[in-house]
Parts: structure tokens; sequence; C-alpha cells
């Protein structure tokens, strides 16, 4: 039965450790191992060199809806679910192999990675609790992230009607200038 327990732990030791890799929070370290806080406190601390950060899990489906993380959320969510209908995979190692697939998607086409692991872990959730739904483009038949019940009969995508104001942060501001005096 120790050596069992021993197993076990040595698992969650090695899932912790990716999980942390990843990015994840320790809210979610918490609730997929069973490993102590204080264990998980230090493990962190030991993969990353600094304290985990600190504050509550996100828990409005809102932040999904707006433009640049819709795109993001919808094309981790297409990994996911191609995954699930063509693999085995199930529970958290499904959430990690395709947010493993959106990265290296996102770093592929040089763009910022807009979705951290902790957030589409809790986006899977919302789906697993009918809070999200996928919708389909009117116009480039895509499948996007939307809020549950909601009319997705006519839904137009941020791609397909990109929002005045998309892609015009201070950061992008600033990746222009740099390009531009480079």
């Amino acid at each position: 039965m120790r050596n069992k327990s021993v197993i076990l732990e040595a698992r969650d030791i090695r899932l912790a450790v990716e999980l942390i890799e990843l990015g994840a929070r320790l809210q979610l370290l918490e609730v997929e191992t069973k490993l102590s806080r204080e264990r998980l406190l230090k493990l962190y601390k030991e993969v990353r060199g600094e304290s985990p950060p600190k504050g509550m899990l996100p828990f409005s489906t809102d932040w999904f809806m707006t433009w640049q993380p819709n795109i993001h959320a919808s094309l981790f969510m297409a990994y996911h679910r191609f995954l699930r209908q063509n693999t085995q995979l199930r529970g958290l190692d499904l959430v990690i192999k395709a947010f493993r697939l959106y990265l290296e998607q996102v770093r592929r086409n040089g763009m910022e990675t807009v979705l951290s692991l902790t957030r589409a872990w809790t986006m899977v959730r919302f789906f697993d609790a009918n809070m999200l739904q996928m919708a389909t483009c009117k116009c480039c038949s895509g499948h996007f992230v939307a809020h549950a019940f909601d009319p997705t009969k006519g839904y137009v995508c941020g791609l397909c009607n990109v929002p005045a104001r998309a892609g015009k942060t201070r950061k992008a501001a600033a990746a222009v200038a740099l390009a531009a005096g480079a």
C-alpha cells in the first residue's frame, strides 16, 4: 500500500511540475493534484524561481467573448474538440495536449499568447457546466466560443466582422513603433 501512495505522489509531482511549466495557477494545481498547498508552493518556487501569483481564478465567461481572447479561445477549443473526438485523451490530459497545440500554433505564427493554461482549463469547465457553447459563423463556417443559450443563427465571428478598435492596443502601437525604428 505504501508503494502505491509513493507512486501516486510521484505522478502528482510530475504533473504539478508540467502544469507549473505551462503557467498553471496554484488553484488549478490544488484541484488537479492531491499534493498539499505547502508542497505545491515549494514546487512552484523551485520550478519558476518565484512565488505563484495571488488572486482569484477567472470566474466570468465574458473574458472569452472579447475580440482577441475569443479568437484564441476558439482556436484552443478547436484543438480540444478534435482531440476529444479522435483520441482517447480525456480530462486534464486532453486540456494539456490541446493547450500545447495552441501554444505551438501561436508561436509558429509569431503571435502573442493570449490564452493561459488556467483560462483554457477554466473555459473547458465552463463548457462542461453549459455556460459556453460553440457557434458557427455564417460567413466563414468557423466555430467560435459563445455564451450558452445565446442565439447563434446569423452569428458572425470577430474575424469576419473585425471591431474598429481591434489590435489598437498600446502594446500593438509600441510594436509598430519599434518595427518602424528598426
